[in-house]
């Protein structure tokens, strides 16, 4: 017997924890969320399955579901003819990451919400992203789309079943045999050339509208400067950031970035905030302060770390996933001032001053997206030369104070508004990158509060969302823990790891580390290539198991394994770790070579494989005082993205180290102060003990340039 469509508000969602499926709880279409029981009952009464896929912060998800999901009419159309099943992307990447592929190869492009009809084998056979609900301008839309696809699967099937098939054989084609060797070093260089190509020289950051941050490549324009003394490497990295923090991406009233930029100036915003861009991008502006000394960079990090304790921390502990665009219907209401509420909010005396920095109107600033017509309000950002392009801030000391009480002013009056929806679920793979973040800015700034945060961070994810010693789930939320872990979680929790052991230098992050990524080898490991899948030989099987080289709004899993066997099998000692990262390497010399400019984290990663690198083991007679002198100090907080440093003492808490790094045993602790045993090209040398011996091992040995061959 048929079943049929649930009352309105009882669909089967209202029992899930994600905050996106618990969006559409109260929807008249029958919605299932993914599992077997859906997939059962498509089997049994032979129908296609609708598969929509989004995010509970997603603005044009909300819209496709306002206009029609929560409309009957369309509803009774999908329950006549689908089982529909919702999937919030975030929870279940793996499957967003499978089915985005497939829309991009029929449509060419992708996005969310994305939409998907397939067999019941879960064999896809059409895609699309945001569908209207009624045809317009030349795009069709549900009213008409279902009762065709409908049509299709009743008179056509054979058909529909065919380019199914034919998807899947795509997906599961596999890939060539690996490269012999990783690529040279003229990949770095053409990496460079094209991301030069590609550079706004006026408005800074790469491509045009709408403008992502990228931060990957900006490590990796770090790494080309310091390598080859490049300037304008740097120069691209220092404009870049610059014209972020001053631009409307930045919220100058709260902290942290919006998503992205919809036009190319970096002025207007799509107002999402995304925990992977705030951990990304304080990594990026933490690394641009320790290479310029620019105060912007530096008080920009710290002031996203704050903005994320503040703003982001999860109930339980971590950090939640992201803050809607929309509040009160409306995209970017929560962010947006209107000139009369600023000159009342703020001091007379001050209003000009305020109006000398940031470009706000009588009239607004703001235009809608889609209409390009004003809406009367002001977007903060700062005031542009007659050439559009934005000045660095060149204010005092007292002004820049002034500054900060004005806008703390419209912060906490902002906090009286109808806040935007935060999802609060905590996913492994993100806050492994806020942890990374954290520690950096606890390593660099000297901020215990920072590092502190990754500590905690580190410990609810090791407490909440590892089942086992070695093992990691994907999602948290309300008590609740799910989804087999990705190479994304281990890949980016290990990175976290490391940065923690770098910043609090306890050895038992060191050894979870070295855990998490033993495993992340077993499990997703291709044992004939080398390099790495998604998902676990473990989880559940899905249509075809995918690889992915690229870097996407986050840096590729596999890239960041690499970095981590690197960074572990030097600090380690462990051969069989480098020779691992150079397995993967080598598999994905192919993809990197023919596409330089999207495997930027890969390039990052390799930059520690394949050239000389500065390490070190630091003795001392007890942490809190190495802490403090300025050897130590000077290799933490410097820009040395190759440095590898150990720190040895004879203190309980440190006595495992020499387990896991059997070579620091041999190495004497001084009375008092530090001792730095350098290394280089596999070669130990002798001690360093004061900052001149240090600063002449950097200018000499420690200094390694990239070579000027154009091959690879």
């Amino acid at each position: 017997m048929t079943e049929t469509s649930s009352p309105r508000g009882k669909n089967r969602l209202a029992g899930e924890k994600s905050p996106y499926l618990l969006q559409h709880a109260a929807n008249p279409v029958d919605w299932y969320p993914w599992g077997k029981e859906a997939f059962e009952r498509a089997r049994r009464e032979d129908r296609p399955v609708f598969l929509s896929i989004g995010y509970s912060t997603c603005h044009w998800c909300h819209v496709m579901a306002h206009e029609s999901f929560e409309d009957p009419a369309v509803a009774q159309l999908m329950n006549e003819t689908f089982v529909s099943v919702k999937v919030d992307r975030e929870e279940r990447p793996d499957i967003d990451k499978l089915y985005m592929t497939v829309c991009q190869m029929i449509t060419g492009s992708g996005g969310w919400p994305l939409t998907i009809v397939m067999t019941p084998e879960r064999e896809p056979f059409y895609a699309a992203t945001y569908i209207p609900r009624d045809s317009r301008h030349g795009r069709i839309g549900m009213m008409d789309l279902v009762p065709k696809l409908g049509e299709i699967w009743k008179n056509r099937k054979t058909e529909a079943l065919g380019a199914a098939s034919e998807i899947v054989g795509i997906l599961e084609k596999e890939a060539g045999p690996a490269d012999a060797k990783p690529a040279g070093a003229g990949v770095f260089h053409r990496a460079f050339r094209s991301l030069e190509g590609l550079y706004d020289r006026k408005h800074g950051g790469f491509w045009t509208a709408p403008k992502f941050p990228m931060p990957h490549h900006l490590l990796f324009l770090l790494r080309y400067w310091k390598r080859t003394g490049n300037e304008n490497a740097l120069s691209m990295v220092e404009h870049t950031l610059a014209a972020m923090r001053l631009g409307g991406i930045y919220d100058h009233a709260g902290g942290g970035f919006h998503r992205y930029s919809t036009d190319e100036r970096w002025v207007v915003p799509h107002f999402e905030k995304m925990l992977y861009d705030q951990a990304l991008l304080a990594m990026a502006c933490t690394e641009a302060f320790q290479a310029t000394g620019a105060s912007l960079f530096g008080e920009t990090a710290k002031a996203i770390l704050r903005y994320v304790l503040r703003e982001m921390s999860a109930p339980d502990g971590g950090f939640c996933t992201a803050l809607d665009a929309d509040s009160e219907g409306e995209e970017g209401r929560f962010y947006l001032w209107t000139f009369e509420e600023l000159r009342r909010l703020l001091p007379e005396r001050d209003f000009p001053f305020f109006r000398s920095v940031f470009a706000v109107e009588e009239g607004g600033n703001f235009a809608d997206e889609a209409s390009g017509i004003k809406r009367g309000a002001n977007i903060l950002f700062a005031r542009r030369e007659r050439d559009g392009s934005v000045p660095l801030r060149n204010l005092s000391a007292e002004e820049e104070a002034l500054l900060g009480v004005l806008l703390e002013t419209l912060r906490l009056e902002r906090e009286k508004r109808v806040r935007p929806h935060r999802d609060d679920k905590v996913l492994t793979d993100w806050n492994g990158l806020m942890i990374a973040a954290f520690a950096m800015g606890g390593r660099v700034f000297g901020e215990e509060a920072f590092t502190g945060a990754a500590r905690e961070g580190a410990a609810f994810l090791l407490r909440a969302l590892s089942p086992s010693p070695g093992r990691l789930l994907h999602r948290y939320r309300e008590g609740d823990r799910a989804v087999e872990g990705l190479l994304d979680d281990y890949a980016f929790l290990v990175w976290g790891l490391l940065e923690l052991y770098e910043a609090a230098y306890d050895p038992s992050f060191l050894g979870e580390a070295l855990l998490l990524a033993d495993s992340a080898v077993d499990l997703f490991s291709d044992r004939d290539r080398g390099d790495f899948y998604f998902t676990s030989r473990e989880g559940e099987a899905l249509p075809a198991r995918q690889k992915e080289s690229t870097d996407g709004a986050v840096p590729s899993g596999t890239a960041v394994m690499i970095l981590n066997l690197v960074r572990l099998g030097r600090l380690l000692g462990r051969t069989d770790l480098l020779e691992r990262a150079r397995a993967a390497a080598s598999a994905l010399s192919g993809s990197i070579g023919g596409m330089p400019v999207g495997h930027t984290m890969s390039l990052v990663a390799m930059d520690g494989l394949l050239f000389p690198v500065f390490e070190a083991v630091a003795s001392s007679k007890g942490l809190s005082a190495a802490g403090k002198g300025e050897l130590l100090r000077a290799v933490r907080t410097r820009y040395l993205p190759h440095g590898l440093v150990l720190f040895n003492a004879p203190e309980a808490p440190f006595r495992e180290l020499a387990a896991l790094a059997p070579r620091v045993a041999g190495m004497a602790v001084p009375n008092e102060g530090t001792l730095l045993y350098p290394c280089s090209r596999e070669t130990c040398l002798p001690p360093l003990r004061t900052l001149p011996e240090l600063d002449a091992f950097l200018e000499g040995e420690g200094s390694a340039k990239l070579p000027d061959a154009d091959g690879g």
